[in-house]
């Protein structure tokens, strides 16, 4: 298990929401200045999707493989639009910036009938109601402590259905000593690969499928995809 880090310890919530409040509701802005990988992004979550379909997943009556999925820190909706709603016959949105929430882009997926709940809080303090085929998690938990990031977990090990899926999709670290980095600009913390298996295993959540995210220009972090279940 990876060691205790005092790097997220310096996340504060109120910073990271002042930030991103001050971002402009586009891909462009969600993206951090590059908004030409999010097709690239997009491709690779569904294919990743697609490689956790073969293993043991069955379409829903609807033809899609979940009946209900969540995307945690949504943002303006560009994964719940672009991933989730091509595999989820609803999907519930957990979003702390309230105009991100309220995009246009969410409001046309509601039309379709795509969109459950709204809930526009941090993840810290999300309690999930029910029951979820897939729980993803995308450029998210960077915003939470340590601390909050073990409890988080244990309620979304709660949530999943069983024979489900927790997907974690988030940078890593390039530290050469193999720290953690925080970023005072968001008010964030990029992660090494073995803090997120420590924090995995510290609540019982099973790596069944790792992969990095492929394409992506080599000045960005690294992005690794983890699929989980109870174990």
């Amino acid at each position: 298990m990876a060691p205790p880090s005092e790097t997220s310890t310096q996340i504060s919530h109120t910073n990271a929401l002042e930030y991103w409040n001050s971002i402009p509701a586009t891909v462009n802005g969600m993206l951090g200045g590059f908004p030409q990988i999010s097709r690239i992004d997009l491709r690779g979550s569904l294919n990743f999707i697609e490689k956790l379909r073969r293993l043991d997943l069955l379409p829903t009556s609807s033809g899609l493989l979940f009946t209900r999925g969540v995307d945690c820190g949504a943002g303006i909706g560009r994964v719940t639009g672009g991933v989730l709603s091509k595999v989820c016959e609803t999907v519930d949105i957990v979003e702390p910036v309230e105009k991100f929430a309220k995009e246009e882009h969410g409001a046309t997926l509601l039309g379709k009938g795509r969109i459950g709940e709204v809930y526009v809080m941090g993840l810290q303090d999300w309690v999930p109601v029910g029951k979820y085929g897939l729980i993803w998690n995308q450029w998210c938990l960077g915003h939470l402590t340590d601390e909050e990031m073990v409890p988080y977990l244990q309620r979304c090990k709660e949530a999943v259905n069983g024979g489900g899926w927790i997907v974690v999709k988030e940078n890593m670290s390039t530290d050469p000593e193999g720290k953690d980095i925080f970023d005072e600009v968001d008010s964030s913390v990029t992660r090494t690969d073995e803090k997120f298996r420590g924090l995995f295993e510290e609540v019982q959540l099973r790596i069944v499928k790792t992969e990095v995210q492929s394409g992506f220009p080599k000045k960005l972090f690294p992005v690794r995809f983890y699929a989980l279940q109870p174990g």
